[in-house]
């Protein structure tokens, strides 16, 4: 069976969603929790200024992005999918996110064979250029961009994602279930 192209971004899709809630929550003194996180960028919904939440990011992004958690069962089925297909991730983190990125990778064994820093939540030419089969993602705006274009969409469930999909896009729960949605798009491709 020829390989898929798959591109996976990191934060909420293999990271917990809101690992950085607490932190932002001591730093800024605010009470935010996961029920008020609608919108994004994420300063709006723990009504920070843009600038406020960059100052904090440029100081802090590191040391908030070493403390996620991984997303359960991410690492065990990302090491499945690599050995069965090319595996790319894309993130928004900016590029000086790298060796934090790629130090959290190596605590967690997750295969780094590819990682693309954006620095953007637009992965759409990055996609295209990696000739990306199936996404998956978290961030609904991101999921709608890419499906629109005609890659296939996984969007891993969270509560700031659930507006209506299309044909492209396809809600999933755990990366168990990501996993059977990737073995179900071979079966497609295969005949």
């Amino acid at each position: 069976m020829e390989k898929l192209n798959i591109c996976i971004d990191i934060d909420g899709t293999i990271t917990e969603p809101f690992f950085w809630i607490e932190e932002i929550n001591r730093y800024f003194n605010k009470s935010v929790n996961s029920h008020k996180i609608s919108a994004d960028p994420v300063h709006e919904s723990c009504e920070i200024s843009r600038e406020e939440f960059m100052i904090y990011y440029e100081k802090h992004g590191e040391e908030l992005h070493e403390k996620a958690n991984m997303r359960e069962h991410a690492d065990t089925y990302l090491k499945k999918i690599s050995e069965e297909h090319n595996i790319f991730f894309i993130t928004a983190r900016p590029p000086r996110m790298e060796n934090v990125t790629v130090k959290w990778f190596g605590r967690y064994d997750i295969p780094n064979t590819q990682i693309f820093f954006l620095g953007s939540h637009d992965k759409l030419e990055k996609a295209r250029e990696l000739d990306c089969d199936i996404f998956i993602e978290d961030r609904y705006e991101n999921a709608i961009q890419l499906s629109e274009a005609g890659i296939h969409v996984l969007l891993i469930d969270c509560e700031y994602n659930r507006d209506l999909l299309n044909d492209y896009i396809k809600r999933v729960y755990s990366w168990n279930e990501v996993y059977e949605e990737i073995r179900n798009y071979e079966k497609v491709v295969i005949e």
